[in-house]
């Protein structure tokens, strides 16, 4: 059932203050030493002048125009940050306040305000088990909060998920390198290879997305659970100490799995979770990155 739009602006409208609060607090300047432009690209070829570098003569226009000419080169400022947003039915769940499609939102909305006051371009790729949305990248706050404003409005969807439909989508429009965080709960097979092909292509950070409730179970009795994207039903007993720890390893190797293939693959990610904030994890990547910068 659609949101009601009052409702829907008071989210966004508290997302926006929040987030806002901590760009301005917390990663003011630290976005901008760590997601830099691309280094410098081609501009234009002129004729050469006494003084010039030889290095740069291109032979080949040289060589058509009978005298030297220059390739000239300027520095490409300008990122371009796409948010590849999982809103599949598992989304819509939370135990806490947050639903982890809230945290999404959250995520989105924080890492978008960042790259606006960078004067960075920012889209957005909504997918479930197909294709929701595409906003292409655009500058500016207005931008930004649209973003957020999708992302909050998209949260009832009941699909399943293909996040390697989604970056193959991704490629396709995305020509040129982008920053990408692909957020998502990672509740989907085989995408490892299309990760692979777009870590390759693009700049990837995976924002795994998780609730304390799916990290271990309660004993209250019997519970009828309800898969949020194929509405299968499955009773449990949760009085049982067997099913509760066997349920408690799956998770963690879940989340052992997502790690061992993110470090694999060599992406970074930012784990999120619905009761507690993310802006330590964020400025722990921002850390990581800026030390990786300094070696270098």
């Amino acid at each position: 059932m659609p949101m009601d739009v009052k409702e829907l602006m008071r989210q966004v409208g508290k997302i926006r203050l929040v987030t806002k609060r901590l760009v301005d607090e917390h990663l003011s300047g630290e976005y901008h030493s760590v997601f830099k432009g691309q280094g410098i690209e081609f501009d234009e070829v002129r004729e050469y002048t006494v003084g010039d570098d030889v290095r740069s003569i291109d032979w080949n226009v040289t060589a058509r125009m009978g005298h030297p000419y220059v390739k000239r080169f300027s520095e490409e400022r300008e990122l371009t940050v796409m948010f590849v947003v999982d809103i599949s039915g598992s989304q819509c769940f939370g135990s806490t306040r947050r639903s982890k499609a809230e945290v999404a939102a959250e995520i989105t909305c924080l890492l978008a305000l960042s790259a606006i006051q960078n004067q960075d371009k920012v889209g957005l790729i909504l997918f479930s088990d197909r294709i929701e949305k595409s906003v292409p990248p655009r500058k500016g706050r207005t931008a930004a909060m649209r973003l957020a404003r999708e992302v909050v409005a998209a949260q009832e969807t009941r699909h399943g998920t293909n996040i390697a439909g989604a970056l193959q989508f991704l490629n396709n429009v995305q020509k040129r390198r982008a920053v990408v965080f692909l957020v998502s709960d990672f509740m989907d097979k085989d995408y490892a290879r299309q990760l692979r092909v777009t870590a390759r292509k693009h700049d990837v950070i995976c924002c795994p997305i998780s609730d304390p409730r799916e990290h271990e179970l309660p004993d209250v009795g019997l519970v009828e659970l309800e898969d949020p994207e194929t509405g299968d039903l499955v009773l449990l007993d949760t009085r049982s100490p067997a099913v509760r720890q066997q349920y408690a390893a799956q998770s963690s190797a879940f989340r052992q799995m997502l790690a061992d293939q993110f470090r694999k693959l060599k992406i970074d990610s930012i784990s999120l979770s619905t009761d507690r904030p993310f802006v330590d994890e964020v400025r722990r990547l921002f850390r990581l990155r800026q030390t990786r910068i300094g070696r270098g």
